[in-house]
């Protein structure tokens, strides 16, 4: 699809529309602020765009996708960058449509246990926000500290709590949206139920900023759990590690997080973050395990049956958190691990995810097609949700077989894998610029053809997000 070029005419334009001060250029910013919005924290890549965007309403919002839809010019909505598939990368250029002011909670209705915010909040200041009154929002991505709800929404990120309750897709009952033509509109809601039509709601989730611009999102909120217990499980052998997790669903015990990390991903992450922990020799892999609830006795019964499982496997002693401190040291090493890989190398990240029951085959062959291609990995992920974070290290790699055939040939048959054995190739990271062409190994072209079609539906003239998924 062809685009234009921006002309002066319609910067100044946007200029009218946010005021001058919210349109970044190049030409009049500094070098190192505007490089910032062509990167993510996909490998090392860099997408410059024409001009930055920072609108600051859903009416503004309007009026910029009305002018960019008449007049062919490409727009990448942007929240914090901390994308791991390039998905808000400016690859044709064009506008950058920057979401860092819709930073408000607009409303917390206690009564109806719901939220409406826009989508510039970061996901931990929304629920440290809810917590305050006793509410608890579940999804809690590993860049929850940094990370826009608007981002997550755009990928129905999840986190180590969605092995018990769900992705972001799970917490949203209605959109605002701004679609391509510069309308605005209400998705759905703010029901529980809703048989009214097509679900253009769970449409929307997940749609990586291609279909429309989310401007505001209700959410739906539980209360808080008060009680956890943490605990951080040795095994000497990694299958065992993996085999553990079906096991511990089997017993009857549904944690609120279960996180596999390979000995190279925890050692990593406590090198990275300077935090001394006891790593024996013949340890090949850690299980974090995580119980929640409100009656303490009732998970301490629950701890005594995952003890139970854990007797029949190869393990160390295992390490029962006592403290608030000690347990958010332990998060602290599992939710760095990324940063801790990202600070030793470029890598590619696959977000591979299956059946929980099948993540030991998943890993051996992960080890195995790498043994054969020549390269090495980092593993870890939710293990409880089967969705396991393959880290390719470039390291010493060539960059003729980093960006060659040989290495995609590679990822290939890691994603061939998945689908064998019931999975997909994303989970959580979405599929944006470097998954889209695996797309046909986890999906037929029929199925291909109907996304193409509802995308030619709602942005016919393809300006949202263009190169991205297909």
């Amino acid at each position: 699809m062809l685009f234009n070029a921006l002309t002066p005419e319609l910067l100044v334009a946007f200029e009218a529309i946010v005021r001058p001060e919210h349109v970044l250029t190049p030409q009049a910013t500094e070098a190192a602020t505007y490089a910032t919005y062509g990167r993510d924290h996909t490998e090392d890549l860099d997408f410059p765009p024409d001009v930055v965007l920072r609108p600051g309403s859903p009416e503004e919002v309007g009026e910029i996708l009305h002018l960019c839809h008449a007049h062919r010019v490409p727009v990448t909505a942007r929240g914090a960058g901390t994308g791991l598939s390039g998905g808000a990368l400016p690859v044709h250029q064009g506008v950058v449509l920057s979401m860092e002011r819709f930073n408000r909670i607009l409303e917390i209705d206690e009564r109806n246990l719901q939220a409406t915010v826009e989508p510039g909040v970061v996901t931990e200041a929304f629920q440290n926000a809810v917590r305050e009154k006793d509410l608890f929002y579940p999804p809690d991505p590993a860049s929850k500290g940094s990370c826009f709800l608007g981002g997550n929404l755009s990928q129905s990120s999840g986190g180590p709590k969605a092995v018990k309750y769900g992705t972001t897709r799970d917490y949203v009952l209605n959109l605002q949206v701004v679609l391509p033509t510069g309308d605005i509109i209400w998705t759905g809601a703010n029901t529980l139920k809703n048989a009214t039509g097509y679900n253009l709601t769970q449409l929307l989730v997940g749609s990586e900023g291609t279909l429309g611009i989310i401007t505001k999102a209700v959410f739906r909120l539980l209360p808080y759990p008060q009680q956890n217990i943490l605990m951080l499980v040795p095994f000497r052998q990694v299958a065992q590690a993996a085999e553990a997790v079906s096991a511990v669903f089997r017993a009857g015990i549904i944690p609120s997080g279960m996180e596999f990390m390979e000995r190279e991903a925890i050692a990593w992450s406590c090198d990275y973050l300077n935090i001394p922990l006891a790593l024996p020799a013949d340890v090949t892999a850690h299980l974090l395990i995580e119980l929640d609830g409100q009656d303490l006795d009732q998970l301490y019964k629950e701890a005594e049956q995952v003890y139970a499982v854990l007797e029949g496997y190869d393990v160390g002693e295992i390490l029962l958190a006592d403290t608030a401190g000690q347990k958010d040291e332990l998060w602290r090493i599992r939710r760095n691990i990324g940063n801790a890989v990202r600070y030793n190398s470029v890598y590619k990240e696959e977000d591979t995810v299956v059946p929980r029951a099948e993540l030991a085959t998943l890993l051996a062959g992960v080890k195995e097609i790498g043994g054969r291609y020549g390269f090495t990995s980092v593993c870890y992920g939710h293990a409880g949700d089967g969705n396991l974070h393959v880290n390719i290290i470039r390291g010493e790699l060539s960059q003729e077989f980093w960006q060659g055939e040989q290495l995609r040939a590679a990822i290939s048959e890691i994603f061939a894998l998945c689908v064998r054995l019931g999975g997909t190739i994303s989970g959580e990271h979405g599929i944006g610029l470097v998954q889209k062409g695996y797309m046909p190994i986890a999906l037929s072209e029929v199925s291909l053809d109907l996304m193409r079609g509802i995308k030619q539906v709602f942005d016919p003239h393809g300006i949202l997000n263009p190169g991205k998924i297909f």
